[in-house]
């Protein structure tokens, strides 16, 4: 079992910029591609970015070029820096992680508000 805590979420103004952090903990060696995805009312979630042990990247086409998703093996971290944000990126952003066998861990969220 693996355990995913976010942070760095908040209020930020369109064209702003913010860092998400997620640290995961537990069955260490379960931690394998991590990701980041997030969800507004009524819609389902969504795919953001992703990222595996060795690095290979996957993003979100509306993100490309303005989100870069990076990670720390020794610290068994995740980050979503996340530029040029625009009101649209709004929602509650979720840590995850695929375990062995597909197995989906999450994180509890943190809200992101653009937001003049």
């Amino acid at each position: 079992q693996v355990q995913l805590v976010e942070s760095g979420g908040g209020l930020v103004q369109p064209g702003g910029s913010l860092r998400l952090s997620c640290v995961a903990s537990g069955s260490i060696f379960s931690i394998n591609t991590m990701g980041w995805y997030r969800q507004t009312p009524g819609k389902q979630r969504e795919l953001v970015a992703t990222i595996s042990r060795v690095g290979t990247t996957n993003y979100a086409d509306s993100v490309k070029g303005r989100f870069t998703i990076s990670r720390d093996n020794r610290r068994n971290t995740v980050y979503l820096q996340m530029n040029s944000l625009k009101p649209e990126d709004t929602a509650v952003y979720y840590c995850n992680n695929k375990g062995p066998g597909g197995v989906d861990s999450w994180g509890q969220g943190t809200q992101v508000t653009v937001s003049s």
